[in-house]
């Protein structure tokens, strides 16, 4: 992967967005291309009550990556959008950052699917998520 096609994937998914709940977050993607996407997200504010990253968070951190990562995929004039998703979570992360480091599976014309592996500060796995877009024509503009 080019280093100019990394940029332009970064370019790509910072003018479209990430949507409101992935701001709240605090979710920054810091690599994005089609075979490869990273994401940090902070756990703190992020949790559950008894001060672990909250399961849903870990979720929500791989639906981003992926989902984006579909729509990328995807191209002009189609839109991905998620069928399917699943985590398992094996680690619990207290403080500090997690990252979430998305790779395909499968990159059809219908169907992407990514798992996306989350970390923690010293790099131990968290969660393992994956995530099954349908591709199809995005609808016409009325």
């Amino acid at each position: 992967m080019s280093d100019v096609a990394m940029s332009e994937g970064l370019e790509w998914a910072t003018a479209r967005g990430m949507g409101a709940l992935a701001e709240k977050m605090g979710i920054e993607f810091t690599e994005f291309s089609v075979e490869r996407s990273v994401g940090t997200m902070p756990v703190e504010g992020n949790t559950q009550p008894v001060g672990l990253l909250h399961g849903g968070a870990y979720v929500v951190l791989g639906e981003s990556l992926g989902s984006m990562a579909a729509n990328l995929h995807a191209g002009p004039g189609r839109l991905a959008v998620g069928v399917d998703i699943n985590a398992t979570h094996t680690r619990s992360a207290t403080t500090g950052i997690v990252t979430g480091v998305c790779t395909p599976i499968h990159l059809g014309r219908s169907i992407a699917v990514h798992e996306i592996v989350v970390t923690d500060d010293q790099g131990r796995r968290c969660s393992t998520i994956r995530i099954t877009n349908m591709i199809k024509d995005a609808p016409k503009a009325q």
